[in-house]
């Protein structure tokens, strides 16, 4: 079972979009884009993602990216 990330199309419009295709790289993880996921405060503050249903945000796509790896070797889900 791959983790499962979730993208908001809006907030892949404000600049995520650089972390989904990064992402999308990696055959180990399941990418999803939603038209939205209903965190638009923080949708407007920041880049985000939702990884296996926690929020991960920060400010620049390669922050993000990091931050999804590090929450994935954090919380593994095996």
């Amino acid at each position: 079972m791959k983790p499962i990330i979730e993208f908001c199309i809006s907030n892949l419009a404000n600049g995520a979009q650089a972390a989904l295709e990064q992402l999308e790289k990696d055959p180990n993880l399941d990418i999803i884009e939603y038209g939205c996921l209903s965190y638009c405060g923080r949708c407007a503050a920041s880049l985000y993602a939702l990884v296996e249903g926690e929020v991960i945000s920060a400010d620049e796509p390669d922050e993000l990216v990091e931050k999804i790896y590090k929450h994935l070797e954090e919380n593994p889900m095996f």
